[in-house]
C-alpha cells in the first residue's frame, strides 16, 4: 500500500468494542502514513440506509476519558505518528446536543480515510465505500481524490446496522464536571501523547476558554539539555494546531509563564487547574496565592502520569519531553551544509565545545571507532613553540615578559594579557588562527592522501575562528554550565568565580547548538557518553555510505 505524508483519518464506530481494536487500528495506520493520524469517536454512525450520516453526541464520561488515554499511550509505540483524536462530538452534561454537522477544516487534510465499521451490506462493498467518502468529505476538510479502507468488510452482525435503534447517549453513567474557564501550565516541549492526554482533559472540563501558560525564559534554566529545548514561538505554534484541530469550538489563550504562577493568580474568570501527580504542589500554591489576592480558590481536577515502558537508564519513567530530547542526541538535527568547494573525501567532522564539555573523550571515541583524529587545539601548542610558525611574531607582539627562561612561551602569562581585553585577544587570534588553520588544512591533505574516509577536527574555537568551510558537519560536546563550572574548578584549582568568568567568555551552549548538526553530552557515566558516540557514528555511516 503507498505511504501518505499527510493526514489520515479514522473513523471507529462502537465504543465498548474499541479498545480491542486500537493495536491492529494504529497499526494499520502506522503503515500508509507518516504524518498526522485523525481518530474521531462515532458511536451510533451508520453507512446504510437512506438518510443522510450525521455525527454522533458523545457524552464526556470518565469511560471515554479513559478511552482517549488508551488511544495515547498505545499510539506512543508509533513514535513516527502525530495521533490526535477529535472531540467536537464529545460534549459535557451541561451543554444541550448541537448540529454537528458544519465542516472541520483540520490544519493536515486527510488523503485516506479508515474506518472500522462493520456492515452486512448484501456485498455492495463499493457503495458503503462511496458513502463513506461522500460523508467524510462533507465533514471534513479532506484532499481531492480521498481514498476510504473498511478494515473490515467481511464482518457479518447478527443484523444489519441499519436495523439497530439510533445510538442515544448514557447521561446517567456521571458524566465529567465542567468549568467555563479553564487554566493549565507547562512547557510544552515536542509535544507528544502526554502532553495530548493532559490538553484533553482541559478540553473536555472546558466550556469556553483554555488558558494555558507556556513556559519560557527563567523557568527552562534547570530543564535537562535546555537548549535543545524548541524556541517558545514554536512550541505555541504546535500547541495551537493541535487544540485547533482537536476542539475548535473553544477559545483558546496562550501566554508565556516567565514566573511559576502567570495569569492564573490574577485572572477573576478561572474556575478549574489541571494538573499531573507531579505539579498537584503547584496547584495547591496558586490557591493559595489566589486567596491572598481576594480571588476565588480553583477546582483542581489531576492527571495521572503516563509510564513510558521503553524507557532506558538516565531517562525518566514517565513519557516526557527531557526523555525525547536526551534521545535526539547523537542524531542529526539540521542538514549538513553542502559546499562544493569541499572535497567529499575524507568526510570533516568539525567536534567544538566550551571547557570541562568532555570533547576531549568524545573525540577519543571517535578515533577507536575508526576516525583520523586531529587535534587543532594541540597545533596551537606548536604553533607558538620555539621554531613554530607563529613563534616570533607572539614574542614581538607581546613582549619579553611572556617568555619562560628556556625560551618557550608562557601560556599563563599570554593568557593573564588577553583575558578580558578583547583588543588584545583579537591580536593574538589575528596571528594564531590563520597559521593554525594552514597547518590543519596540511593535515586534512595527509589524511585525503592515506585514503581517510572520516576525519575528526578537536578544535575548541571552531566557530569562533570561522573555520566552518572546512567540515561537513558541525559536532558538539555539552554539559550544563553548573557541570562545567564543577569540572574547571576541580581540574584548574580555581575559584567559581574564577571559573565562571572563563565559561562567561566562551560561546554559550545555546549559542553552539543552533550552529551545530549533532549534539553530545558528557553528563551522565562515561558508559551512556560512550553509547551516544556509537549511535552518532553508526548515524554517520548510513549518511556518507560507508560500510
Amino acid at each position: 500500500m503507498s505511504v501518505f505524508r499527510s493526514g489520515l483519518l479514522v473513523l471507529t464506530a462502537p465504543l465498548s468494542a474499541l479498545s480491542l481494536r486500537l493495536v491492529p487500528i494504529l497499526a494499520s495506520a502506522s503503515r500508509i502514513v507518516e504524518n498526522t493520524l485523525y481518530i474521531h469517536l462515532q458511536p451510533g454512525l451508520s453507512l446504510t440506509g437512506s438518510s443522510q450520516p450525521r455525527s454522533t453526541y458523545v457524552p464526556a464520561t470518565p469511560e471515554v476519558y479513559s478511552l482517549i488515554n488508551k488511544l495515547y499511550v498505545d499510539a506512543d509505540a508509533h513514535s513516527h505518528l502525530d495521533v490526535r483524536v477529535l472531540l467536537t462530538n464529545i460534549r459535557n452534561q451541561n451543554l444541550t446536543p448541537q448540529s454537528l454537522s458544519s465542516v472541520q477544516n483540520l490544519s493536515h487534510p486527510p488523503e485516506v480515510i479508515l474506518t472500522d465499521f462493520q456492515t452486512s451490506d448484501g456485498g455492495q462493498y463499493n457503495p458503503v465505500k462511496q458513502r463513506l467518502e461522500r460523508y467524510a468529505t462533507s465533514c471534513y476538510s479532506c484532499r481531492p481524490n480521498l481514498i476510504s479502507v473498511l478494515l473490515y468488510p467481511d464482518y457479518e452482525p447478527m443484523m444489519d446496522q441499519s436495523e439497530l435503534p439510533p445510538w442515544k447517549p448514557d447521561l446517567d453513567g456521571g458524566a465529567l464536571r465542567s468549568y467555563s474557564d479553564v487554566v493549565v501550565g507547562g512547557t510544552f516541549d515536542r509535544l507528544h501523547n502526554a502532553h495530548k492526554i493532559l490538553l484533553s482533559a482541559c478540553c473536555l472540563l472546558a466550556e469556553n476558554r483554555l488558558l494555558v501558560g507556556v513556559s519560557d525564559k527563567d523557568l527552562l534554566e534547570n530543564k535537562i539539555l535546555k537548549e535543545l529545548i524548541q524556541p517558545y514561538e514554536q512550541r505555541v505554534e504546535k500547541l495551537c494546531e493541535f487544540l485547533v484541530d482537536v476542539k475548535p469550538s473553544l477559545r483558546y489563550d496562550i501566554v508565556p509563564l516567565v514566573d511559576p504562577y502567570g495569569p492564573s493568580i490574577t485572572d477573576p474568570d478561572l474556575e478549574c487547574i489541571v494538573v499531573s501527580e507531579e505539579t498537584r504542589q503547584g496547584g495547591v500554591a496558586v490557591n493559595k496565592k489566589r486567596l491572598e489576592n481576594g480571588l476565588s480558590e480553583l477546582a483542581l481536577h489531576e492527571i495521572l502520569l503516563v509510564k513510558d515502558p521503553g524507557h532506558g537508564e538516565n531517562e525518566e519513567e514517565k513519557i516526557s519531553s527531557s526523555t525525547i530530547r536526551q534521545r535526539l542526541l547523537g542524531t542529526l538535527l539540521q542538514p549538513p551544509q553542502k559546499d562544493p568547494a569541499l572535497p567529499s573525501r575524507p568526510y570533516v567532522i568539525g567536534l567544538t565545545g566550551g571547557t570541562g564539555s568532555g570533547k576531549s573523550s568524545i573525540a577519543r571515541y571517535l578515533e577507536r571507532l575508526g576516525a583520523f583524529l586531529i587535534d587543532v587545539d594541540k597545533l596551537g601548542h606548536e604553533a607558538y613553540a620555539p621554531g613554530g610558525p607563529a613563534y616570533e611574531q607572539v614574542a614581538e607582539e607581546f613582549g619579553e615578559d611572556i617568555m619562560n627562561e628556556d625560551g618557550t612561551i608562557n601560556r599563563k602569562i599570554l593568557g593573564a594579557k588577553v583575558f578580558g581585553n578583547q583588543e588584545r585577544l583579537k591580536c593574538l587570534t589575528d596571528i594564531m588562527w590563520p597559521v593554525i588553520a594552514k597547518m590543519t588544512k596540511r593535515q586534512l591533505n595527509e589524511a585525503a592522501a592515506q585514503g581517510k574516509a572520516v576525519c575528526v577536527l578537536d578544535v575548541a574555537v571552531l566557530l569562533e575562528a570561522g573555520w566552518t568551510d572546512m567540515v561537513h558537519e558541525v559536532w558538539m560536546a555539552s554539559v550544563p554550565e553548573k557541570e562545567a563550572l564543577r569540572r574547571i574548578m576541580a581540574r584548574d584549582g580555581l575559584s567559581e568565580e574564577a571559573a565562571r568568568n572563563r565559561l562567561q567568555s566562551q560561546l554559550s551552549n545555546s549559542q553552539r547548538v543552533k550552529r551545530s548538526h549533532v549534539v553530545l553530552c558528557t553528563l551522565w557515566k562515561p558508559e551512556a557518553t560512550q553509547k551516544q558516540v556509537e549511535k552518532a557514528w553508526a548515524l554517520l555511516q548510513q549518511r556518507i555510505g560507508q560500510d
